[in-house]
């Protein structure tokens, strides 16, 4: 079935949702991995770095984004990784996704419509 998912994470109630949604796919098959995707988007960092102390103070408050993830692929004892990228992330997404040669990505809707 699928051995590498990528989910691409940003701390919302919808990565969450996509979450669950990796879970159920990844139970499907034993050897099944998740990677967690987190991009760091440039056009947000200096924003980031001006509201967080430093460098580890940074490194926490994304950590904390992904918590909730995190603790949902714990609970399913899904094997799963956290990678933390940095750039646009749509491109840097797909261009990771392309690298790694994943089977499946998993992303959650934006919510910008009904759809």
């Amino acid at each position: 079935m699928y051995q590498h998912i990528l989910l691409a994470v940003d701390g919302s109630d919808h990565s969450v949702r996509a979450a669950e949604e990796a879970i159920k796919i990844a139970r499907l098959s034993p050897d099944s991995q998740v990677e967690v995707v987190f991009v760091a988007d440039f056009g947000k960092i200096k924003d980031d770095v001006l509201h967080t102390k430093g460098t580890a103070g940074l490194e926490v408050a994304r950590r904390k984004r992904l918590a909730p993830v995190e603790e949902k692929l714990e609970a399913a004892d899904v094997s799963y990784y956290v990678t933390i990228l940095r750039g646009e992330p749509g491109p840097t997404i797909v261009d990771h996704a392309n690298q790694k040669q994943v089977n499946l990505t998993i992303i959650g809707s934006r919510g910008l419509n009904s759809l």
